[in-house]
């Protein structure tokens, strides 16, 4: 048994909650750890999605992960978004709530993209006093993820990795770290991605994400579609040595295939526990200039899941 972080255990390998695995998991009972789910594509439904999560919730631990927070906003906390996540934590007894270290929108509208901060010294104060805001509503720690971006900041005074290192100790929150996510943003930022996770510290990770994503030659863009690849198979070996082990989520938002083919993909990660295990390398694809369009995010079809 693995140290607790924040007071979470280490749930073993979940899979994220989608609709067209509904009936396979119902008539199936699969033989899963755990399940996330996304926190707005429940939080006012009352129709069979709901139906559903009671069923799942009643046989299987439940993580609840949100794209809406937006942490990183200008515009105040929206409260009453904040109690109703509170509340479905309370019906499905979920065993912690997460979101990202991004912003969603401003002026009261969402764009329904996960979009990136600045690293400053302002940026850091701002969102380390709405983090402390949000555990005192939620009366829980909120675990935070690190965003993979496609663009950077001129005004950044430091990187990424130093931010929200001292984004969880000054708030004194929990991290959701998504090697893919660190992997996607050192190919398109030219960082290098081991240092990134041997810098994070280890006792606050409480989650891990696995995913895929497609590569455009110039550039990786995050979209949770395809088979996890060498390279953040080696990323995730890391944090296991690390950390001693968390709570691993495979998250897989397109074109998704049948749920034995998404589970079988997340089991992989038991054999890169082994710590002896070498791992043949990828090269990265060629970097270079990234523009500043708008690039859609994944969340932006999950939150949009039951619309």
């Amino acid at each position: 048994m693995t140290e607790q972080r924040l007071g979470h255990e280490n749930l073993g390998l979940g899979v994220g909650l989608r609709t067209v695995h509904f009936s396979h998991i119902l008539e199936h009972q699969p033989q899963v750890d755990w399940f996330e789910i996304i926190s707005e594509n429940f939080m006012d439904s009352q129709g069979r999605p709901r139906h559903v999560l009671e069923q799942i919730a009643e046989r299987y631990p439940i993580v609840m992960h949100g794209v809406s927070l937006s942490i990183g906003s200008t515009d105040p906390l929206n409260r009453d978004y904040l109690h109703k996540l509170k509340k479905l934590a309370d019906s499905v007894n979920a065993r912690w709530i997460s979101d990202h270290v991004c912003w969603t929108g401003v002026a009261g509208r969402n764009t329904h993209d996960l979009l990136p901060i600045p690293y400053t010294e302002a940026t850091l104060t701002h969102i380390v006093e709405r983090i402390r805001t949000v555990q005192e509503i939620l009366e829980r720690p909120l675990i935070l993820e690190n965003p993979s971006s496609y663009l950077e900041f001129q005004d950044s005074t430091m990187s990424e990795c130093e931010f929200i290192c001292r984004m969880a100790e000054e708030a004194d929150c929990g991290l959701l770290l998504d090697v893919n996510n660190v992997y996607v943003s050192s190919v398109n930022h030219e960082f290098d991605p081991v240092a990134y996770v041997e810098s994070i510290p280890a006792e606050r990770v409480v989650q891990c994400h696995l995913a895929g994503h497609t590569n455009c030659g110039t550039h990786l863009i995050d979209t949770h579609n395809g088979h996890v690849v060498n390279p953040v198979w080696n990323l995730f070996q890391l944090l296991h040595q690390r950390t001693g082990g968390v709570a691993t989520l495979l998250e897989w938002d397109a074109d998704i295939p049948p749920f034995p083919t998404v589970h079988a993909e997340v089991l992989k990660a038991r054999q890169y526990m082994d710590e002896n295990l070498v791992i043949p390398a990828q090269d990265p694809p060629e970097s270079g200039s990234i523009h500043s369009e708008a690039i859609p995010h994944p969340a932006a079809f999950i939150a949009a899941e039951f619309e």
